[in-house]
């Protein structure tokens, strides 16, 4: 029988125990998760209503876990520049994103456009839908039309009237709704981007915009008030604080259809320890009484959901306005 020399034995050794340790590193790593502070990129302007989720959202998250949950205004690009911060960042747990609805809408038309600076399928990881936010499309109140149907039937009637829509930037979820409503109305109205929801509103109410859209968050006061006009929202059916605003379809426009959301992400390759910490958490804040409250105030519902049930909802949307956008040439 050979003996195996000493060296070999300390080598074998040496292997062994990296493996165990390399096998323990998650669990070790989601112990003491988390041991600094965490930031929350928020890819649009302070204001929105990406923005103001994140900031109740993290506040009740910076509570229960200990330590800060700050967030990171990273507007531009429809988004795109904060989701791709976010998608180089380490897969720690410590850079984390809160997105809405234009994310998938966004991702597929710079895709398209050859010029997306990520891979939405290999670079993130869901964590949580943490509310639902319908979309409003709003209106300066000069515009001569109660609803997105007359909108477009001012339009055609008067194909000499120089309406502008605005967004959140190119590919952002009004910027696809807009091109969409000049195909099924057959209107002539041109797109404006903003860098965010709360630029785009200020032009709303000093009326040199004359329509625009965000999640209701960001303009219910205004429409409460009667500064902004409600056109309609995209839900698939009315809201309880907005009752007289008809939805989309009501009007005519089924294909115009989509559900708001705000949800958080993490780097792809995120320990799955970390992602279901997050997850946990997530679902915690979202459905505390003092969230819930504050969330029902600005429109929203605490939803809280699995990543596996976050990922369906964001191919659903891509797959949704895919053949839409493509058509469009949004570039």
């Amino acid at each position: 029988m050979r003996l195996i020399p000493q060296k070999w034995r300390r080598i074998c050794a040496s292997g062994l125990l990296g493996l165990v340790t390399l096998a323990l590193h998650p669990m070790s790593l989601a112990q003491s998760y988390p041991s600094k502070p965490i930031k929350m990129i928020v890819p649009f302007p302070a204001g929105g209503t990406t923005d103001i989720v994140a900031r109740i959202v993290a506040q009740r998250m910076s509570e229960s876990m200990g330590q800060p949950v700050t967030v990171d205004n990273r507007g531009g690009a429809g988004g795109a520049i904060g989701a791709d911060l976010m998608a180089k960042a380490a897969p720690d747990g410590y850079t984390i994103l809160m997105h809405n609805l234009s994310f998938p809408l966004a991702s597929v038309a710079q895709t398209l456009a050859n010029r997306s600076p990520f891979n939405v399928d290999t670079d993130f990881a869901g964590v949580s839908i943490a509310v639902y936010v319908p979309f409003v499309w709003t209106a300066s109140p000069s515009v001569p039309a109660k609803d997105l149907k007359e909108l477009a039937n001012l339009l055609r009637t008067n194909p000499a009237l120089q309406y502008n829509y605005g967004s959140t930037g190119p590919g952002s979820t009004m910027h696809v709704l807009g091109e969409a409503f000049k195909k099924e109305g057959k209107v002539n109205i041109t797109h404006i981007p903003f860098k965010g929801a709360a630029p785009l509103k200020q032009e709303l109410l000093a009326g040199r915009l004359q329509v625009g859209g965000d999640q209701l968050s960001s303009s219910l006061a205004e429409i409460k008030a009667g500064t902004l006009k409600a056109l309609a929202t995209t839900a698939s059916k009315r809201i309880a604080g907005l009752p007289d605003v008809p939805t989309v379809r009501e009007l005519g426009f089924p294909n115009l259809e989509l559900e708001g959301w705000n949800g958080v992400f993490a780097p792809a390759k995120t320990p799955k320890e970390i992602i279901d910490r997050l997850n946990k958490e997530v679902i915690a804040a979202v459905r505390h009484p003092d969230v819930v409250k504050r969330l029902n105030d600005l429109g929203a519902e605490g939803v809280g959901s699995t990543p596996a049930e976050q990922d369906a909802m964001l191919r659903r949307q891509m797959d949704q306005f895919r053949a839409i956008i493509r058509e469009m040439r949004l570039e």
